[in-house]
């Protein structure tokens, strides 16, 4: 059963759940929005106890089945949380989600993410196994043309009204970056307060130093200007910009590259274009698409999910970008598992 997005609340207020959930998309925010969701409906109905399982290389699968079958005293119903990596299951988690299936636990809720999910994954046994018995919502990245209507629902949601030009400003300085744009918003309201805003309280409320540093960086690699990367990376880390937001940046970047590369026509400022199109070039469709899975990756290492310096492996990833060869975050990705 797939689920519309948008669609979700409508499901969960009916207040019939699935014995599973898959979400799964590219947008971290928007992945643990839609979880938060869920979690929120489940615990309403009485799931109140919760386990958060790491399906990682060699996860205690069978472990993580038998203890929920044994609820705590005060315990009336439970809640799984599993955490997918952008790669998907192994064959032990995939025949894992599959037998459980066969014979789902009486008050168990199995809620599974997965941010960076490689599209592959939906051909496998795993996938169609939840897809049949619970409910699979994608969750689609908010495009470039689609920002100023999605800020704007934020905004109204805080009890701010944003004029077109207003929604405008505020999509040019948060450029993609979901995280930030929430961030930004939380700020004007507290700033001020609910009602209209004009472009005016944007360009001052809505700080944009570190946001175009960020994009110079990014728009230095796309093209191709690898020594000019290195000594901008060094700068903004030395400057305390959050590594996350360069990496959220980067990513939507890329999506947009890989949009372009499959013939699409993405929302690109005409300055960016030609930087954009001649690393497709450069790339190929695969290689941008290889790229912008590293960033799944390099957003968990910066959530401190997987070892290693964050901003190291950002390098390697803009040096990619810029043709450079770099060894992959991907192939040590088992290595650096905590």
């Amino acid at each position: 059963m797939q689920i519309r997005a948008e669609q979700l609340q409508r499901h969960l207020e009916a207040g019939d759940l699935r014995h599973i959930y898959l979400v799964s998309g590219d947008e971290q925010l928007l992945v643990d929005e839609a979880c938060d969701d869920i979690v929120a409906a489940a615990t309403d109905l009485g799931y109140d106890e919760r386990t958060i399982f790491e399906a990682v290389a060699r996860a205690p699968w069978d472990d993580l089945f038998a203890d929920a079958g044994n609820l705590s005293l005060f315990a009336t119903k439970r809640l799984l949380d599993v955490r997918i990596p952008p790669r998907g299951l192994d064959r032990a988690g995939s025949e894992a989600i599959r037998g459980y299936l066969e014979a789902p636990l009486p008050d168990t809720l199995v809620l599974c993410r997965a941010a960076g999910l490689d599209w592959r994954q939906r051909s496998n046994a795993w996938y169609k196994a939840i897809d049949r018995a619970g409910a699979v919502i994608p969750v689609w990245p908010v495009s470039g043309r689609d920002l100023p209507r999605w800020l704007d629902g934020r905004c109204r949601r805080q009890g701010l009204e944003l004029g077109r030009d207003a929604l405008d400003a505020l999509a040019e300085r948060v450029e993609g970056n979901l995280l930030a744009a929430v961030q930004e918003i939380a700020k004007l309201k507290l700033l001020h307060g609910e009602g209209r805003l004009g472009v005016a309280e944007i360009e001052s409320g809505v700080g944009d130093a570190a946001h175009f540093d960020t994009f110079e960086l990014i728009d230095a690699a796309f093209a191709g200007r690898g020594a000019r990367v290195q000594r901008m990376l060094g700068i903004l880390r030395q400057e305390g910009v959050a590594v996350f937001m360069v990496i959220a940046a980067l990513a939507s970047q890329l999506q947009r590259a890989a949009e372009l590369a499959a013939g699409a026509n993405p929302r690109i400022a005409r300055s960016r274009l030609a930087a954009l199109n001649a690393a497709v070039r450069r790339l190929g469709p695969q290689g941008v698409d290889e790229l912008h899975k590293e960033c799944a990756l390099l957003d968990l290492q910066s959530k401190g999910m997987l070892r290693g310096d964050a901003w190291q492996s950002l390098e390697r990833v803009l040096l990619g970008v810029a043709g450079v060869p770099q060894p992959k975050l991907s192939e040590e990705a088992d290595l650096l598992r905590i």
